[in-house]
């Protein structure tokens, strides 16, 4: 577990791309109707934006809480523009964006955390 955070640690950068493009693609391609999966939709989105967060707040880059936001904002964007692409804005999205965020940020301190005791 402790080599697997460190992993996602040392390349957040790259985890945190690769989760934006996943969740602009996913986001905005048009759909005739969504997949079914487990879980409501509001669960997805907090899922999303938690693993989006996740390796920001385990780097703990110096700007982290501008990342935060910009997450946040960033999926403002997404609810704005998803109407012209066959797809539905949704304001609660937003605010289960924005729990994401935080969920993430949450996890990653606790497992910071982890990572503290076991190298001690």
């Amino acid at each position: 577990m402790i080599q697997l955070l460190t992993l996602i640690k040392n390349n957040w950068g790259v985890f945190t791309l690769l989760s934006l493009v996943v969740i602009t693609a996913s986001s905005l391609w048009p759909v005739e109707k969504l997949p079914l999966l487990p879980g409501t939709d509001k669960l997805h989105h907090i899922i999303a934006y938690a693993i989006l967060m996740f390796p920001v707040a385990l780097r703990k880059p110096e700007k982290w809480m501008l990342f935060g936001l910009f997450f946040i904002a960033y999926s403002g964007g997404i609810e704005l523009v998803q109407p012209y692409v066959n797809r539905y804005g949704e304001w609660l999205d937003l605010l289960a964006n924005t729990a994401g965020v935080i969920c993430g940020f949450a996890v990653a301190r606790a497992a910071n955390l982890l990572i503290q005791s076991e190298l001690k």
